[in-house]
């Protein structure tokens, strides 16, 4: 998830009172409302058709082992007779193979169906990883399913600009922005802002969390389930949260990995201020570890040291951009990503350290100028990411108010913040109308025991993320990767996490408490 929640380290977060737009109320979502009275009407369609499988659009460059076909949802649930649009679904069959190499057949459990978050991203690839060692018990025993949310291509592409106009880069990254860049960026936000209602319409309106949540609904029953086992990631733990207080009856299993606070309170303005506090913590976890190896990257043996030699590079480039593409904000963004997975540490520390002896070519490889194929599907997610924030809450619409609470947040939080603004802005100016967040809560008995996975350190979603969702869900139980702070655990390296995730998919049963595992071990640095 790019701008989503967090939870504040350096201590409380101030915040000036919202000046919002005015939002529309979420209508009712008992069974009386329009809204629920379309989704049922869908979903019963969607179960009468099915989903017919074959081979995947092929500008999705899926392998053959994939196969997808389409489910037809309703552009706007409360008329299930207008306008209907089509989203792309993918699937790998079970292999019912043992992985221990018996010759039991292991049964089938049906599908598991999996949003990797966002919003914006594509669930396409997902089957893909029964192929990895740690998700083939899984794979054994379900259907792995992906898909393309709204919006998402294939699935109704939506689009707010000429994907050749989207990367402005080389541009410049500063912690301290003057008003007068300060001026630039609101104007460019507002413009886009403008883009997305002209080139969406009336549609764009109905691209939104509560959208999804009713489109996973649909999914289920064209897979032809009973009830959903899900698993959602970063932006996809909230949609699962929406799923599980609109439809907590037709719920089988539920994970959530690196949780977005559901607050309604938070969502979306605080919880971006809060990721941008937590994600000054990440950095400084990176700068640690490259100090610790400064025998392989000649980078400074203190963080402080670390911290001198990005901002050197960050004003070389702003000089001269390396390859004419990667300036300082795009050096910022490439070093953004170590903030979310520890994977990322050695090729970064890499890429620094070479660029500041010479060698443009590694930080050009990692930061330059995408192909024309990514630029659309970079500006595809960032079109559909700006329109369902946007859409789902209200916003501050002064940006008095944006500079007032970032100014502040900056002194202590630099390397973030305002990257963070400017990639939301554009909702300070959004036209269409705002939704109003549910107040996701289910009572005992109401919804099956659900699954939460947390790194203690995760940025992108920090952890009192996890606990606000482990408040609010009824019988849900919380493990935690200690002291670690890759974003999404299940399926990754730590086997103890792995150990808790497959228990409960494969058996049902969660820690009669909350657990915790010890954490992965650090990457190792690359000579």
């Amino acid at each position: 998830m790019r701008a989503a929640v967090l939870h504040s380290a350096a201590g409380s977060l101030l915040l000036t009172t919202l000046a919002v737009a005015p939002a529309r109320a979420a209508p009712s979502e008992g069974p009386g409302s329009a809204e629920a009275r379309g989704t049922a009407v869908a979903a019963g369609r969607a179960a009468a058709a099915g989903i017919e499988f074959g081979r995947c659009p092929k500008a999705e460059d899926l392998p053959g082992a994939i196969r997808c076909g389409t489910v037809t949802v309703p552009l706007d649930y409360a008329h299930p007779d207008g306008k209907r649009i089509e989203l792309t679904v993918s699937r790998v069959r079970a292999t019912h193979e043992d992985p221990d190499g018996s010759d039991r057949e292991v049964p089938g459990q049906g599908a598991l169906l999996y949003n990797p978050g966002g919003p914006g991203a594509s669930g396409l690839y997902f089957p893909l990883v029964g192929m990895v060692p740690e998700w083939k018990r899984i794979a054994a025993a379900y259907d792995l399913v992906g898909y393309a949310p709204r919006g998402v291509a294939p699935s109704a592409p939506l689009s707010c600009q000429d994907p050749g106009d989207f990367f402005k880069g080389p541009r410049p990254a500063p912690a301290q922005p003057s008003q007068a860049y300060k001026r630039q960026r609101a104007a460019e936000a507002e413009a886009y802002a403008n883009d997305c209602a002209e080139r969406g319409g009336d549609a764009l309106r109905h691209y939104h969390s509560l959208n999804n949540a009713r489109d996973l609904e649909v999914v289920r029953a064209a897979l032809g389930e009973r009830r959903l086992t899900f698993m959602g990631a970063s932006y996809g733990t909230y949609l699962g949260a929406l799923y599980a207080e609109l439809f907590p009856s037709h719920v089988r299993r539920m994970v959530f990995d690196a949780v977005v606070d559901p607050d309604p309170e938070q969502v979306w303005y605080r919880n971006n201020l809060e990721q941008s506090e937590a994600f000054e913590d990440r950095w400084d976890d990176f700068k640690e570890w490259v100090a610790e190896h400064d025998a392989v990257y000649g980078l400074g043996d203190r963080p402080r040291k670390v911290q001198d030699a990005y901002e050197e590079a960050s004003e070389r480039l702003a000089a001269e951009p390396a390859g004419g593409t990667v300036g300082p904000a795009q050096l910022q963004g490439a070093m953004l990503k170590a903030g979310y997975y520890d994977d990322y540490w050695p090729h970064r520390a890499e890429a620094l350290s070479a660029y500041l002896k010479g060698d443009p070519q590694p930080l050009i490889d990692q930061a330059g100028t995408r192909t024309e194929a990514g630029a659309v599907a970079a500006e595809n997610s960032n079109a559909v990411y700006t329109a369902v924030e946007c859409n789902d809450a209200p916003w501050p619409t002064d940006f008095e108010v944006w500079d007032r609470d970032n100014t502040r947040l900056a002194r202590r939080a630099p390397f973030e913040t305002w990257d963070n603004v400017w990639t939301n802005l554009p909702c300070a100016y959004w036209r269409a109308p705002r939704q109003r967040p549910l107040d996701v809560r289910t009572a005992p008995g109401e919804l099956p025991p659900t699954l939460i996975l947390a790194a203690e350190r995760d940025a992108a979603t920090p952890y009192d993320g996890a606990l606000e969702l482990r408040r609010r869900l009824s019988g849900s139980v919380l493990v935690t990767e200690r002291d670690a702070g890759t974003h999404g655990i299940g399926g990754g390296p730590n086997a103890c996490v792995n150990a808790h995730l497959e228990a409960y998919l494969l058996d049902g049963r969660l820690p009669a408490r909350d657990a915790s595992c010890a954490p992965r071990p650090e990457p190792e640095p690359r000579a």
